[in-house]
């Protein structure tokens, strides 16, 4: 039997927006095929807000707003920005992007959107940025910052990708915000859903 070989030529190294679009389960839990893709990419952003990066803030402490305007679209805004630099602006991350490794599944959230928007803002100053796949249409512009802190994306979820009929879930109420493996105490932070589909405004809130 022939002994199966590889070599440079066999390796294809990915993007991380390029990895992310052929590997979706290896970042939101269920392959492209699934029904439950969209609602995962939400709930997989959201949870990294309940446990973001420990340079971000300690797990269960950030306060998040969510809101769905559309099937594929939603904003995810908590109240705490990444750390200007030297002078005073914030650090860039993936391609020039206003989103970092801190956090990574907002990345890969915009990486399956055909648009989104990411503002930040911190001491009295605020900056926005416009991508398409994650990839930045232009250097982040500087807009008149609302008071304390914060990080708000807003995603269009691409259409394309995930084909007709894909749809965020109406029953938010069932979202696993923290997986099986969550250990965390109790903290301040907690999540409010505003739902405004089908000119509704319903809301709801989840604490831990």
């Amino acid at each position: 039997m022939a002994e199966n070989t590889y070599d440079a030529a066999d390796i294809r190294v990915l993007e991380f927006d390029d990895a992310v679009r052929a590997r979706p389960g290896m970042y939101f839990g269920v392959g492209r095929e699934e029904p439950m893709l969209a609602s995962q990419v939400l709930c997989q952003v959201i949870g990294h807000v309940l446990h973001p990066a420990p340079s971000v803030a300690p797990s269960h402490s950030l306060r998040a707003v969510v809101e769905i305007s559309a099937e594929l679209a939603f904003s995810v805004t908590d109240d705490q920005a990444a750390p200007l630099d030297e002078q005073r602006r914030p650090r860039l991350g993936y391609y020039g992007s206003l989103l970092g490794v801190d956090r990574w599944l907002s990345a890969a959230a915009a990486a399956v959107s055909s648009r989104a928007v990411v503002e930040v803002w911190r001491e009295g100053r605020g900056f926005r940025q416009e991508l398409v796949r994650l990839r930045p249409t232009a250097e982040p512009e500087e807009f008149g910052a609302p008071p304390g802190s914060g990080t708000r994306v807003a995603f269009e979820l691409d259409p394309e990708y995930f084909g007709a009929g894909a749809a965020i879930t109406a029953d938010l109420g069932a979202l696993d915000l923290h997986g099986p493996y969550c250990t965390e105490d109790d903290g301040p932070g907690y999540v409010v859903f505003r739902d405004h589909r089908n000119g509704s405004d319903r809301t709801e809130s989840h604490r831990r």
